[in-house]
């Protein structure tokens, strides 16, 4: 049996982490010892460890729950995983479109600033200063 410490120093993480994640229920509940402290078994270190691998790739901790969910199913399979990895994979996916377009509105704007003088003038306070119409605000935001 392990101790918080033991577990949180073996996982990477800090104590208020573990109890963090137990809260959350993506850790299961550990047993105590009769003076009341926490002890868990080496399992807890892969739980943490999948947790932390998971986040690396993306997932929600809403979603680490339902692989978590799935991984301790007895009836799952690889495709129940896959359908979530490749849903995970469309969210990035859309995240690179809106970041790409981000960055194709500000590198304009930077490069016609050259960082000096007052604020009257400057592109990109006037960029966001610009009063846009309603059908312009909702463009940006698709």
């Amino acid at each position: 049996m392990l101790s918080i410490g033991q577990v949180a120093k073996q996982a990477g993480v800090g104590v208020d982490t573990i109890r963090f994640y137990e809260k959350q229920s993506l850790l299961g509940k550990p047993s105590r010892t009769p003076g009341g402290y926490r002890t868990y078994d080496d399992s807890a270190v892969r739980v943490l460890q999948f947790i932390l691998q998971a986040k690396h790739l993306g997932f929600t901790l809403r979603e680490i729950k339902q692989l978590l969910r799935l991984h301790r199913g007895t009836q799952s399979t690889r495709g129940d995983f896959r359908t979530i990895a490749r849903e995970k994979l469309a969210d990035i996916e859309a995240k690179i479109v809106a970041l790409k377009r981000m960055r194709d509105v500000l590198l304009p704007l930077v490069a016609r600033c050259d960082g000096v003088g007052p604020l009257a003038g400057c592109p990109i306070v006037e960029a966001l200063t610009k009063d846009l119409t309603h059908e312009e605000c909702h463009k940006s935001e698709e």
